[in-house]
């Protein structure tokens, strides 16, 4: 049973940094990936990495965010956060034996598995 636990979230100043981290409960994902929903918005990605650690990030988060893995976790460094940064980040993570070629994996459709989720806050 694959689990995806999120942790690291929290309240920062505009400016500041924080780590978000995600643990998978199994090994190997095809592809891992970093969403986020802020309040009254959709759902948007916010980066994504593959097998062979071929990265892409929104462009409201280049040169900010950083995507890496280790291991069984998951890595989202952010600095120089903004308000607009504010959100629910969520973690999520595909097999190669489930992943749907004609999917993008900027495209939340392309992920099975997901964390519940962890609050970044900046104010």
């Amino acid at each position: 049973h694959v689990q995806l636990v999120e942790s690291g979230g929290g309240l920062v100043p505009p400016g500041g940094s924080l780590r978000l981290s995600c643990t998978a409960s199994v090994g190997s994902f095809y592809c891992m990936a970093w969403f986020r929903r802020p309040p009254g918005k959709e759902r948007e990605e916010v980066a994504t990495i593959d097998t062979i650690d071929n990265i892409n990030y929104a462009d409201s988060v280049k040169e900010r965010f950083s995507i890496y893995k280790d291991l069984n976790t998951l890595y989202l460094r952010m600095n120089s956060l903004k308000p607009e940064d504010t959100a629910m980040y969520y973690c999520a993570a595909q097999t190669l034996t489930s992943y749907n070629s004609w999917l993008s994996l900027r495209d939340p459709l392309a992920y099975r598995y997901w964390g519940q989720g962890t609050q970044v806050t900046v104010s």
